[in-house]
């Protein structure tokens, strides 16, 4: 463009810049290719890069904003546990949001944004009028703007203006008669009116450039509210001179100011109204010349020695001589499909009109330039700033999750083999414990039945100790039987107490403790306590002797007639009793006499006979005879007929003679009358007590396996359960294990999840970062 620029000027200064020159140059072709140039370089405008930039921006922080969204609702959700995440980390991730969200809003607003300045009448709405190629800011004669006119783009074909304060949508016929100075309504010099022009009528605006209009630098000296109000944000200032006078020192003042709040401005001059320069004929070309480079130089010196904002070589590119009038003039006939030229005020047009041109090219690349690193570098730092911030904190939380992860994976490990040693213990422990019941059931029920039959032998001595009053009457004796039943239940209940309750209970006893033992050395530590309470028995134990004479001798018949000893009867049912023990015994002599028998004759001859089988010579009967004969007497003699008795007397008359046997009469006789004397009341005690001894033996002997049975039953009862309630204590201790051990899987698992979520959002950290970085490259670093 400067090489066609160049080459322009020279063929239009080649006949010393005459009239005719301009009228034999082809402004049509120079026009025509102008506009192809134009059009050709339009994608690779410099605006383009701040507008893809800007693009790219929103685009890395839509992502960022996802980003913090996502990783503080994760963080809020971990907070519940105050071991990993505590408040004030929560506190900090929900600050991220916010603030990711009010950067986001700056950068929907960011755009690219000039300021011009200058006194009154330099033609500052002019410039802008021209740059738009329409004309919207009112300009003309004198003092036209009186307030700030902010031109920006807007989406749709209509155009409208908005007052400060004020969100009415005005027509922008009404900015005439709103930032004119000569107007009825009067605004604040400091105030802004925002003018929306549709972006599809300028290719400016469409990249998302904001022009800003001033009043004259010369009407107010309130400079500093205006900096701050409507240029902090500005990344370009165009100072607008009177090319027909030189810089006056309230231009100065203001861009000191801006140089002293602003860390070194972009700044370009234009010289104004440089047309005026054809129109003074004494003029030759070197005296413009000279006049040019002497604004050029005091431009020069002021942007390089007095404000110190860039070196000389970027001063003279920054400094140009244009007509803003005559560029919007040619522009409105361009737009009707006219030359150009034809909006031409004096000779020299084409070379003005190229300066403007090389004006916008260079202002478009310093203010796409200055924009994308002044807003959008502090944007990528704050981003990445955002990112790593989170990403350390990610990583701190991260390393506690590990932490309290291993922790939960020990206790797990833990957990678990205390089970299984549990479980394997509880086999083992049961099978010692239910053998150990089962011998001392057995010796239990060898010493009840050793100790109830030596009772019973001594029962004698106990129905003796009885010392109620006997009477023989049935209503007393019934009473003293009850009572005799009582008192033998009572005396064997307490005698069995005493001989068995206290060594029965001490081993019992000792049985529980091992049992509590050995079961507690399975349960935790922390729940030994409450399940020892559980356990333990509220009552020491004591065995009961279910004897229930009442029952058991209910049946008893006493026989309190009198009965001589040495009577008839008596001596036949004592003989009768003898005979039948020994007949009791016979077969086993016989069967010991075979034995024997059989013994001998396997040593003996067989011709011989054994001695003792052979009859004696003495006696001359055998034994089988002598049996015979015994049985026969006997009978004979337990005969109740006459004949018997009378053939007894005449055999015992005839033996021992009758005096013999009237003596033997009178000693019976006298027996008997003392036996018969001696039968008293207490005599009938003896007698009933004797009688009891021998019906309670007999009956007491009948329950000595069940009362045996029934104690071992007692102490296999109360040792079972013990160990049923030792083993429900140590079943609930493994159950609160497995529960326990299920929480912690449970936690293991939501433990894992967050692990990996945290890794993925500190990846996305790192992958924002990186986009960033990308981003820097791209469009900051590049420029």
């Amino acid at each position: 463009m400067a090489a066609y620029l160049n080459r322009t000027i020279s063929m239009v200064t080649g006949n010393g810049g005459t009239a005719a020159a301009t009228t034999n140059f082809d402004m049509n072709a120079l026009m025509s290719e102008n506009r192809s140039m134009q059009n050709a370089n339009l994608e690779k405008s410099p605006l383009q890069v701040f507008v893809r930039a800007k693009k790219k921006i929103n685009d890395i922080y839509g992502e960022i904003e996802e980003y913090v969204i996502e990783t503080t609702q994760f963080i809020i959700a971990l907070h519940s546990d105050a071991e990993i995440v505590d408040k004030s980390e929560r506190e900090l991730f929900e600050s991220y949001v916010n603030k990711v969200a009010a950067i986001r809003e700056v950068l929907s607003r960011d755009h690219m944004k000039v300021a011009f300045f200058g006194r009154t009448s330099n033609g500052k709405s002019s410039v802008i009028n021209a740059m738009l190629r329409e004309k919207i800011l009112p300009s003309g004669i004198g003092h036209t703007t009186n307030c700030f006119c902010q031109v920006e783009g807007c989406d749709g074909q209509e155009a409208y203006l908005i007052k400060e304060g004020s969100d009415e949508k005005l027509n922008v016929v009404n900015i005439k008669q709103l930032a004119n100075a000569l107007c009825q309504e009067k605004l604040s010099e400091s105030s802004l009116v925002r003018i929306f022009w549709p972006r599809e009528r300028c290719s400016l605006l469409r990249d998302d450039v904001v022009f800003v209009d001033s009043p004259g630098v010369d009407v107010s000296a309130n400079l500093d509210d205006w900096i701050d109000n409507h240029c902090i944000n500005a990344d370009v200032f165009v100072l607008v001179l009177n090319a027909e006078s030189t810089m006056t020192r309230a231009e100065k003042q203001f861009f000191h100011t801006v140089s002293q709040k602003l860390s070194k401005p972009n700044i370009f001059i234009l010289n104004n109204r440089w047309d005026a320069s054809a129109n003074e004929p004494e003029f030759q070309d070197s005296e413009l010349e000279k006049v040019k480079s002497q604004h050029t130089e005091r431009c020069i010196d002021f942007l390089t020695k007095e404000l110190k904002v860039s070196n000389e070589k970027e001063a003279a590119e920054r400094v140009f001589f244009v007509s803003a009038r005559e560029t919007l003039q040619a522009r409105v006939e361009e737009a009707k499909g006219n030359p150009p030229h034809l909006g031409a005020i004096a000779e020299g047009f084409q070379m003005r009109y190229f300066e403007f041109q090389d004006f916008e090219r260079k202002f478009e690349e310093c203010i796409s330039q200055s924009a994308v690193k002044t807003k959008f570098e502090q944007h990528s730092s704050r981003g990445k700033t955002v990112a790593g911030d989170m990403r350390s904190m990610l990583d701190n939380i991260c390393e506690r999750t590990a932490i309290f992860r291993n922790l939960k994976l020990d206790q797990k490990t833990l957990l678990t083999d205390r089970i299984q040693g549990t479980e394997t213990e509880m086999m083992q422990v049961t099978r010692e414990m239910k053998l150990k019941i089962h011998n001392m059931v057995e010796e239990v029920e060898q010493k009840v039945s050793k100790a109830l039959n030596e009772e019973i032998w001594r029962l004698g001595v106990l129905i003796d100790e009885f010392n109620m009053p006997f009477h023989t009457e049935p209503l007393v004796l019934n009473i003293y039987k009850k009572e005799l039943n009582s008192h033998v239940e009572s005396g064997l209940g307490s005698n069995l107490r005493a001989r068995l309750s206290m060594a029965l209970a001490m081993n019992v006893e000792s049985a529980q403790r091992d049992m509590t033992d050995r079961m507690h050395a399975l349960v935790p530590n922390e729940k030994l306590v409450v399940q020892t309470k559980v356990a333990a028995r509220s009552q020491p134990f004591e065995m009961l002797y279910s004897l229930n004479c009442q029952n058991l001798c209910a049946d008893f018949q006493e026989d309190l007639e009198f009965k001589f000893s040495w009577g008839i009867t008596a001596m036949i049912q004592r003989f009768t009793g003898k005979v039948k023990e020994r007949n009791k015994r016979a077969p086993a002599v016989l069967h010991r006499q075979n034995s024997i028998g059989k013994s001998i004759s396997s040593t003996t001859p067989v011709n011989e006979t054994p001695l003792c089988l052979m009859p004696t010579a003495s006696s001359g009967i055998t034994q089988e005879q002598l049996s015979l004969i015994s049985r026969f007497a006997v009978s004979s003699i337990g005969s109740q007929g006459t004949v018997g008795g009378l053939i007894v007397a005449g055999i015992m008359l005839k033996t021992i003679g009758w005096r013999v046997l009237v003596g033997i009469g009178a000693l019976y006789g006298c027996i008997y009358f003392y036996e018969r004397l001696s039968w008293t009341n207490s005599a009938k005690e003896r007698s009933f007590k004797s009688q009891y001894v021998r019906h309670a033996t007999k009956k007491l002997k009948m329950i000595v396996d069940l009362t045996s049975a029934n104690c071992s039953h007692q102490v296999q009862q109360e040792l079972s359960s013990t160990f049923a309630r030792l083993c429900r204590t140590v079943d609930s201790a493994t159950t609160d294990m497995n529960e326990e051990l299920k929480a912690i899987e449970a936690q293991l698992n939501v433990l894992e999840a967050n692990q990996k979520q945290l890794k993925l959002l500190r990846n996305k950290a790192n992958y924002i970062q990186n986009e960033l970085d990308i981003f820097e490259n791209n469009y900051i670093r590049a420029n």
